[in-house]
C-alpha cells in the first residue's frame, strides 16, 4: 500500500534552482572535455554544448513513462536494456542534430557517453560533492516539488499531515564496538548527528549463535530462527548441503519459517534482503529471486538517467583497481593477520560496493517517494571488505563511512515523502578478527578431519567421498542478481547446481536417477563456527558413538590449537561442550575440571545448547578458540568472520527513534548489560514499533489460558 503525494501546487525551491544549475554545468563540461577527448566528434559551437546538456535532460524527462511501460511488460533485463538504448539515443541525436556538432559513429558517441561519466565522477570527487546525491538529485528534486515545500531543515520538518512509515536499514555486519569506533573517529556524521540531537538512541543486541546474515536475518524479518543452524548445513532430509547463498534454498528456508505475517507484510517492500519477510513488493531479494528482481519499472530510474549506470560501472573498475592496491598495501606494509584478495573478490567488491549500492540508494529512494508504509534493505558493503580486510581497517570502516552518507541521503528523502519516516538502522551481527584456521594448521578444517578419521582406518579405506562447503557469503549478493537471469527451468529447487563456485557435495541434475553414494563426512565453517555431520547415518551421532568409529577424531579436535570447544550430544540428549582442560555440562552447568566456556561471556552455554539441538546441527559442534583480545579463527578463508563466539561478532547494533519505548521488560543480562536476546527478540519489538506508529493492527487481547495449556 503506498500514500499519495501531499495536495499542494507544486513550486520551485531555491533547492530546485541549485540542483539543476550544477547539473546543467557538470554536465556541459563533462560532454565538452569528452568531446575533446574523442576524435570523432567534433563542437564548433560552446553554446551548443549547453543545448546539448539541456537536451540529455529534456530526454531524460520525456522519456522516463514511455520506459517505465516498457520495463512494466519486459522486466528488469527490458528496463536495462530500454535505458540504456534510450541515452544512446539521445545522446546520438543531441551531437548530431543540435548546431554546432560534427558526430562520427556509434561507437564515439558511447565513449563521449563513458569519457564524460568518468569525468563527471572525478569532478564531484575534487570539489567534494556527493557522488551519491548525483544518483538521486533530479529524485529528489521531483520529490520536493511534488510535497510543494522547500527543502526542509533536516532536525525540524513540519511532519503534519503525514502518515507514519517505517525504514529498516541493516549495515550488514557492523559490530557495536566497530560503530562506536567511527562515530568517534567522525566517520558516521549522519548517525553521530541524530544521538548527538537526541533524536536517536543506540544500544546493543545479541546475534545468538549462529551469529550469521541467514540466521539473524530470517529472524528479524520473520521472526524464526529455528531452520537455521549456521550459514551452510547438511540436510539429512534432502541428502544435500543447503547453501543460504543459493536462491532456491533461500526460498526453501523462508518457506519453512514464514507463517505470512512477517515484519513486511501488508504492503511493505523488501530491498536487497536474503528474505522477503512476506513483503509485498521484492527487489533484488534472494529468496524471491526464481520470479525475477523484482517490477521492472523500479528499475528505469537507475539504468535511464542519463550517466548513473554509466558512471556506477565507470566508478566500479576504480573500486576494483582500488582494492587490488589495498590488498597489495597490506602484504607489503606485512599487515597480519591477512587473507588473500584476488581471484574474484575485487570483482565482487566493485560489484556489491560501487553498482548495487548505487542500485539499491535509487531503489529504497523510490519506495519511499511512493509511500511504501514500511522498507527493509540489507547494505553489505562493509561486511564484504571486512571480511577480506578485516573489520578495523581503513578500508573497512571508509565502507561505512560511504553507508553513512546513503543514510543521510534517503534522510533527505524522506523529509518530502508522503509519509513521516521513521529510521531504525540496526546490523545483523557484528565481526571478528584473526588468523584463519589454516593459516594455524597449516592445512584446511576439512583437511585436519579427514587426517584424524584416516589415523583409525586402514588405508583401503580411502576414496570414499567428502563433502565441504563452497565459496562464502560473498557471493550471496551477485547469486541473487545472476539466478532471476536464468531461464525459468534452471530454477527448479531440484536442480541441486551452484551458480557460482564448487561443492563437491552437491548432486548433478542429470545424475540423480543414479542415486550417487551419500558422502563419508560433510565439514562446513561458517566464521569461526565449525560443524561436521556423518550423512550416511540416518540419525544424529553421539560423542560415544563418535569415539566408538573414529577414536583419534574428537580428542584431536579438542587438542588442536585453533579449536576452542567441541560440542556433542549424548545418547540421553544432554549436550556437552569439552575443551582442552575440561569439560562443561550445557543443560545443568556442571564442570569438570577448567570450564571450557570461561573465554567466551555469559551467553556461550544457552547459545551452544540451542544451536546444537536444532534440526539441522552438525553431529559435532565446533567454536574456534578466541584469545584475550577477542580474536578467533575462521573455518574458512576470511580474516573478518563471524558465525560462532567471540571477540565482537555477537554484539550487533540498534539505533531507534527516542520516541519509540524499548521495554526494560524485554532485556536479559549478557556479560553485565540489558540488551535484546537474538534476532527474534528485536523482531518482536520491530512489529511492536509498527503498531506504535499504526501501521500494524494492535496485538489481540490474551484471553485466560486452557487447562490443557493451549492459549
Amino acid at each position: 500500500m503506498s500514500v499519495p503525494a501531499r495536495a499542494g501546487a507544486a513550486r520551485v525551491t531555491a533547492a530546485d534552482v541549485r540542483g539543476a544549475a550544477w547539473s546543467l554545468v557538470s554536465t556541459t563540461l563533462g560532454l565538452g572535455l569528452a568531446i575533446w577527448l574523442v576524435p570523432g566528434v567534433e563542437v564548433t559551437n560552446p553554446w551548443s554544448l549547453v543545448l546539448a546538456a539541456l537536451a540529455v535532460g529534456v530526454g531524460d524527462v520525456l522519456l522516463r513513462p514511455v520506459l517505465r511501460r516498457l520495463a512494466h511488460r519486459s522486466g528488469v533485463v527490458g528496463a536495462l536494456v530500454s535505458g540504456m538504448a534510450a541515452q544512446l539515443v539521445v545522446a546520438w541525436a543531441a551531437l548530431t542534430y543540435l548546431p554546432g556538432f560534427r558526430s562520427g559513429s556509434w561507437l564515439d558517441v558511447l565513449a563521449v557517453l563513458v569519457l564524460a561519466a568518468v569525468l563527471m565522477a572525478l569532478g564531484r570527487w575534487v570539489v567534494g560533492a556527493s557522488d551519491n546525491e548525483y544518483v538521486l538529485g533530479d529524485l529528489l528534486r521531483r520529490a520536493r516539488r511534488h510535497a510543494g515545500v522547500p527543502r526542509p531543515a533536516r532536525d525540524g520538518a513540519d511532519d503534519a499531515g503525514r502518515p507514519a512509515g517505517l525504514l529498516v536499514v541493516m549495515l550488514d555486519g557492523v559490530a557495536r564496538p566497530t560503530l562506536d569506533y567511527a562515530l568517534q573517529a567522525g566517520l558516521v556524521p549522519t548517525l553521530a548527528r541524530w544521538l548527538g540531537s537526541g533524536s536517536h538512541h543506540l544500544t546493543t543486541w545479541w546475534a545468538r549463535v549462529p551469529a550469521t546474515t541467514p540466521a539473524s536475518t530470517i529472524g528479524l524479518l520473520h521472526g524464526s530462527t529455528e531452520h537455521v543452524p549456521a550459514f551452510r548445513w547438511w540436510s539429512r532430509a534432502l541428502g544435500r548441503l543447503v547453501v543460504t547463498n543459493r536462491p532456491a534454498d533461500a526460498a526453501a528456508v523462508e518457506a519453512r519459517t514464514s507463517d505470512g505475517a512477517g515484519l513486511l507484510a501488508g504492503g511493505g517492500v523488501a530491498v536487497s534482503t536474503m528474505f522477503s519477510g512476506d513483503a509485498a513488493t521484492s527487489l533484488l531479494v534472494m529468496s524471491r529471486a526464481s520470479a525475477g528482481l523484482g517490477p521492472g519499472q523500479m528499475f528505469v530510474h537507475f539504468f535511464a538517467s542519463p550517466f548513473v549506470l554509466v558512471r556506477a560501472v565507470v566508478v566500479a573498475l576504480g573500486e576494483l583497481l582500488k582494492e587490488l592496491y589495498q590488498g597489495w598495501q597490506q602484504a607489503v606494509r606485512g599487515v597480519e593477520p591477512r587473507v588473500s584478495r584476488l581471484g574474484w573478490y575485487p570483482v565482487l567488491r566493485a560489484v556489491t560496493n560501487v553498482v548495487l549500492r548505487d542500485l539499491n540508494t535509487t531503489l529504497v529512494a523510490e519506495q519511499l517517494v511512493r509511500g511504501a508504509p514500511v522498507v527493509c534493505v540489507d547494505l553489505v558493503d562493509y561486511d564484504e571488505i571486512a571480511h577480506h580486510a578485516g573489520p578495523l581497517r581503513p578500508e573497512s570502516l571508509r565502507a561505512l563511512e560511504g553507508l553513512d552518507g546513503v543514510v543521510g541521503l534517503w534522510e533527505q528523502v524522506a523529509a518530502v515523502a508522503p509519509r513521516r519516516y521513521e529510521v531504525v538502522v540496526l546490523s545483523d551481527h557484528g565481526q571478528s578478527l584473526g588468523p584463519t584456521f589454516e593459516q594455524v594448521a597449516g592445512r584446511s578444517f576439512l583437511d585436519e578431519v579427514r587426517r584424524l578419521m584416516a589415523l583409525d582406518r586402514a588405508p583401503a579405506g580411502e576414496g570414499r567421498r567428502r563433502a565441504t562447503a563452497p565459496d562464502s557469503e560473498a557471493w550471496g549478493p551477485t547469486n541473487t542478481a545472476l539466478h532471476a537471469l536464468r531461464h525459468a527451468g534452471d530454477d527448479a529447487p531440484g536442480a541441486g547446481r551452484m551458480l557460482v563456485g564448487p561443492d563437491r557435495s552437491e548432486r548433478r541434475a542429470d545424475a540423480a536417477a543414479t542415486a550417487p553414494e551419500l558422502p563419508e563426512v560433510a565439514v562446513v565453517g561458517s566464521g569461526n563456527l565449525g560443524m561436521v555431520w556423518f550423512p550416511r547415518e540416518p540419525r544424529r551421532l553421539t560423542g560415544d558413538e563418535v569415539r566408538a568409529r573414529w577414536p583419534s577424531l574428537l580428542p584431536g579436535l579438542v587438542a588442536h590449537p585453533a579449536v576452542g570447544v567441541v560440542v556433542e550430544r549424548g545418547a540421553d540428549g544432554r549436550v556437552r561442550a569439552h575443551g582442552r582442560t575440561g569439560s562443561r555440562d550445557l543443560r545443568t552447568g556442571e564442570v569438570v575440571g577448567e570450564d571450557p566456556l570461561a573465554a567466551y561471556g555469559s551467553r556461550a552455554a544457552a547459545d551452544l545448547e540451542r544451536v546444537a539441538g536444532l534440526e539441522d546441527a552438525g553431529d559435532l559442534v565446533l567454536v574456534s578458540r578466541v584469545d584475550e583480545v577477542g580474536m578467533v579463527h575462521a573455518f574458512e578463508g576470511l580474516v573478518g568472520s563471524h558465525g560462532g563466539l567471540g571477540g565482537a561478532q555477537n554484539e550487533a547494533v540498534l539505533l531507534w527513534p527516542a520516541h519509540l519505548a524499548l521495554p526494560d521488560d524485554e532485556l536479559e543480562v549478557v556479560d553485565g548489560e540489558r540488551v535484546l536476546v537474538g534476532a527474534e527478540a528485536v523482531h518482536r519489538r520491530l512489529v511492536a514499533w509498527l503498531r506504535d506508529l499504526g501501521l500494524r493492527e494492535p496485538a489481540p487481547a490474551r484471553g485466560p489460558a486452557r487447562r490443557d495449556g493451549a492459549p
